[in-house]
């Protein structure tokens, strides 16, 4: 399923997702991320699906949603993987445009030093940009990225890409315990964001389960140092540690709107109860679900979390 949602989203309002990349193909393997390991590292773009494609899924996902009167703040590609590793990416923003909603690119910024990509994501309205780490050992540690690619080289981009971008420009820093939310870590993060200047600055944290049980949250103490440090550098620093709200909803088909929303976004057990509840839907489909093996339940941070295993596809 290529779009997904509206779904609730803490920097966007009402986010209607477009998952332009398979699962689950990416640059980096993230320690930290939600949706697993990477099981095929890439870092040459290519084409995934045909744009028209990816056009007339979104805009059908955008007429029904308008019919059931579902505010679309922004659509947004956040996929499975690295989504400017789409060469269709400035193509399908173009084709978008018709649909009148601002378009937003959630990357990991680890091919924005590729100038291809930079004018493509010069086409959306709202960007943003991962910077976990500035130091060699850190990013292995972390973000653990393709072999072909270089700390350095990517972050030059990000700052030549700063200074061209015309749209609202942020950037987020995941923290993990003992890795890179010490004070001399966190400083030279927040020194290179100085330089970049983002609208924004997001300081996040692992909220779901992440990919490798080691990828533990950071302490209260380490998340304030966070947030002092970076106000100390940049005008505008927010948390991301909150819960978004479980306020997901069905366009239609609960079960292909449930699949496709956990591809990309875990969902609380309270989520998952709200949406069948607005969905006039049974539990018994979250277990027929489970039973078949097409989502998997996790228990992190006392919470039950319900997503879809990479390997289950949905085309």
């Amino acid at each position: 399923m290529i779009a997904f949602g509206p779904v609730p989203s803490r920097r966007l309002g009402r986010s209607l997702g477009i998952n332009n990349i398979p699962p689950k193909v990416c640059t980096y393997s993230c320690a930290y991320c939600q949706v697993g390991r990477t099981s095929q590292m890439e870092t040459q773009r290519r084409p995934y699906y045909p744009a028209k494609e990816i056009f007339d899924e979104v805009k059908e996902k955008v007429e029904k949603s308008r019919e059931l009167g579902m505010a679309i703040d922004y659509l947004t590609f956040v996929p499975d993987g690295e989504p400017t590793l789409d060469l269709n990416l400035g193509r399908e923003i173009d084709m978008l445009r018709s649909l009148g909603i601002r378009i937003a690119v959630i990357s990991n910024a680890s091919l924005i030093w590729y100038k291809d990509v930079q004018k493509e994501l010069c086409k959306a309205d709202w960007v943003s940009l991962k910077v976990d780490a500035v130091e060699e050992t850190a990013w292995h540690k972390i973000n653990r990225p393709h072999r072909s690619l270089e700390l350095k080289t990517i972050l030059h981009g990000v700052r030549d890409f700063s200074r061209i971008y015309g749209g609202t420009l942020v950037t987020e820093t995941m923290l993990l315990r003992g890795i890179n939310d010490g004070e001399h870590a966190l400083e030279m993060i927040a020194d290179f964001l100085s330089d970049v200047s983002p609208t924004a600055a997001y300081i996040s944290m692992p909220t779901r389960p992440p990919a490798e049980e080691w990828a533990r949250l950071p302490s209260e103490e380490s998340i304030n140092r966070a947030y002092q440090i970076f106000n100390s550098r940049l005008e505008h620093v927010e948390l991301l540690v909150g819960y978004e709200g479980d306020s997901f909803a069905s366009t239609g088909d609960a079960e292909q709107d449930l699949l496709g929303i956990m591809a990309v976004h875990p969902l609380r057990e309270d989520a998952v109860k709200g949406f069948l509840e607005r969905a006039g839907k049974e539990w018994i489909l979250i277990q027929r679900l489970m039973a078949s093996g097409q989502i998997a339940e996790t228990e992190y941070g006392g919470k039950k979390f319900y997503s879809r295993p990479p390997a289950v596809t949905l085309r």
